[in-house]
């Protein structure tokens, strides 16, 4: 498959899961509910909202909503085409999914910035179900749509020692928060990018290496089995030029 394809698969696949996801949970869960996924205490499906950034960070209000969602469109842009570029220069497989995995989670939670306020009701705390496509309008205008996130794993809380500066006494929850497919897919490809770089162009070095040599052992080959062909041909040569 050629790379290009990839990329464009790896895109998609990660904006279809996330967008299904957050349909699903914005029309079926009340805001501030959820459930225990498989069981677990500390995996849980708990639909909130947030402003746009990642792992619910917001800043500024409507200005910085509409601040941040400009920037984000920008910097998404700024993304695919260096994805373009890394595509023209036929880089390693395996970053150029990582790559991939970055721009379809920033992707992701920029269709919900400029859509969701146009497409959904409001979702009001544990106050009924958001609707798709309300008879009323959406709750909101174009860039002002807030992201939907649902996955939270609580794992463990401690109270840190009072004896300890600044944060004494206050309470520590890993991991607080509260995230989507989105994020994950930009968390997921930052970090094999960081991680992997050095591997990914090592493999694809390799790669070319095995490549060059399967090359040269073909091209010898070539060479060894025409070689008597020629020999004999050249005798015929010369016997033909002087004749007994």
């Amino acid at each position: 498959m050629q790379k290009k394809w990839i990329a464009i698969l790896t895109i998609t696949l990660v904006l279809v899961i996330d967008q299904a996801s957050k349909i699903w949970v914005k029309t079926h869960i009340l805001y501030g509910d959820g459930f225990d996924m498989f069981g677990l205490p500390w995996a849980k499906i708990h639909f909130i909202e947030n402003e746009g950034m990642a792992f619910g960070l917001s800043y500024g209000g409507l200005t910085g909503k509409y601040i941040l969602s400009i920037f984000r469109i920008l910097m998404a842009g700024f993304l695919i085409y260096l994805l373009k570029n890394i595509l023209e220069k036929k880089e390693p497989t395996g970053f150029i999914v990582a790559f991939s995995l970055v721009i379809a989670g920033a992707v992701g939670n920029i269709i919900d910035s400029m859509f969701y306020g146009l497409i959904f009701s409001e979702s009001y705390f544990h106050g009924g179900l958001a609707t798709l496509f309300p008879q009323e309008g959406g709750y909101g205008s174009f860039l002002t749509g807030k992201v939907v996130d649902m996955f939270y794993f609580p794992m463990f809380e401690i109270t840190w020692p009072e004896w300890i500066p600044l944060i004494g006494g206050d309470r520590f929850e890993f991991f607080r928060h509260v995230f989507n497919v989105a994020d994950s897919s930009i968390f997921c490809g930052v970090v094999s990018i960081i991680l992997f770089y050095r591997s990914f162009f090592k493999a694809e070095e390799n790669n070319s290496k095995t490549l060059s040599s399967d090359e040269m052992r073909e091209n010898e080959e070539i060479h060894e089995n025409t070689e008597p062909f020629s020999s004999e041909t050249s005798g015929q040569e010369t016997k033909d030029e002087n004749p007994s």
